[in-house]
């Protein structure tokens, strides 16, 4: 009776734990490796449905508010398109790809892998994330470079997988030749992220910083303590070092938002990013419930401009640069609310996975820290820029967070799982 489950486990185990590798590996140093990493899974899921579906079935208390949040984001999406026709199906693209993403964390939970492949991808696409951007900076004297995708959004890629990686270090904090190499895959990842002169990236290591200390008293290993000091330290060391462009690119930033207050040239990164938030507030202010669809977002720019109420050098960006205000003005209070969901209910299931008391706690820490780092980053990026608006950097993000989901769930027994539903 038991033989089944493990002769059917076994091959799955191996072909999920290859795809939980090859997705991160893959992310930063091809042109289609999230892409393609999302549709193995999904295609994966779909050769055993029911076995996927059911499997998720003793967890579903813990994870149905995470699912309702990516549910909401494309029911919201649906009803879009049906309101506004003009907006055209490719509305429903992201949406829904990140909801089928759902597919990775069923499957994790159907084969069990070991959270190490996760781990290992990351390293190594952290690793093979350096040397490429930095070919492109040395070599090709890109002054922004970002491999196969925009600038920003590949530092702000290789930011979360220089986080995860520290989180995969800690994992194995008992075994210090596995805890170095996942050391190295960090600060791989923030170094990348550095090459690329992504300012934005640098407010998630704050907040991670800040996260660090929140759990401060279950990191008490002391070479955790000190590759964590490592980490933080190489990075304040390099804002010191001109070749960076760390310091520069810091100082420019102030000098851009006191030209913009004085009135001055608004075509700098930040004055841009300013006199686009004062537009997005007009639009909000007029239609705050439902908002308006990206082209009239667009067009309703471009009147602003032309009234002479904004300035010129806005017209060539696509989107408003703030996740919050994009939702707003795209979706409204609705729109905010999928945004705020999509955030909120991944880090709340997080959260409660590491305040959760064990046999499994030790096994479930590091899935959920990186978990909790990788929102963490989504907010901090949706700061100063939309991520969410990159197909790729929104698949990333579902994809990796229900991968985690997947593992921390995976630590605990199904018969555990059950006895929780029922207690809540």
């Amino acid at each position: 009776m038991n033989n089944k489950p493990l002769i059917f486990r076994e091959p799955m185990q191996v072909w999920i734990g290859f795809q939980a590798f090859l997705f991160p590996f893959l992310s930063l140093t091809t042109p289609s490796g999230i892409g393609f990493s999302s549709l193995l899974f999904l295609l994966s899921a779909l050769c055993v449905p029911r076995k996927a579906w059911a499997v998720m079935g003793p967890y579903w208390e813990q994870i149905r508010w995470v699912v309702a949040a990516f549910w909401f984001q494309f029911a919201l999406a649906v009803v879009a398109v049906m309101v506004r026709p003009e907006a055209g199906f490719d509305y429903l693209d992201k949406p829904s790809r990140m909801l089928l993403a759902l597919s990775c964390m069923a499957l994790v939970l159907l084969g069990r892998p070991s959270p190490s492949t996760l781990w290992w991808g990351v390293v190594a696409g952290s690793v093979a994330a350096l040397p490429f951007v930095a070919w492109q900076r040395i070599v090709l004297q890109i002054e922004r470079p970002g491999g196969f995708l925009n600038a920003i959004t590949f530092g702000d890629l290789a930011m979360v997988l220089g986080l995860v990686a520290l989180a995969a270090a800690i994992d194995y904090r008992h075994h210090t030749r596995k805890a170095v190499l996942a050391g190295v895959g960090a600060l791989a990842g923030l170094a990348a992220c550095m090459l690329t002169g992504t300012r934005g990236a640098w407010i998630a290591l704050a907040l991670a910083a800040l996260l660090f200390l929140s759990y401060a008293q279950l990191l008490k290993s002391r070479k955790v303590r000190l590759l964590l000091a490592g980490s933080f330290t190489l990075v304040a060391a390099a804002f010191f070092v001109p070749a960076t462009g760390m310091q520069e690119r810091a100082l420019q930033g102030v000098d851009d938002v006191q030209t913009w207050v004085d009135g001055g040239n608004v075509f700098t990164n930040v004055g841009t990013r300013l006199e686009l938030w004062k537009g997005a507030a007009i639009l909000i202010e007029q239609r705050p419930l439902f908002g308006l669809d990206r082209n009239t977002v667009r067009a309703e720019i471009r009147r602003l401009v032309e009234q002479g109420t904004l300035d010129p050098a806005i017209l060539s960006l696509e989107h408003l640069h703030n996740d919050a205000l994009q939702a707003l003005a795209t979706g409204g209070v609705f729109g905010l609310l999928a945004w705020i969901g999509i955030l909120a209910a991944p880090f709340v299931f997080f959260a409660r996975q590491m305040g959760r008391v064990g046999a499994d706690a030790k096994s479930r820490f590091a899935p959920a820290l990186a978990g909790m780092l990788v929102v963490l980053c989504y907010f901090s990026f949706g700061l100063t820029e939309v991520i969410f608006w990159s197909l790729k950097g929104s698949m990333f993000y579902a994809l990796m967070v229900f991968l985690l989901m997947g593992f921390c769930l995976a630590a605990q027994p199904a018969r555990e799982a059950k006895v929780e539903q029922r207690g809540n």
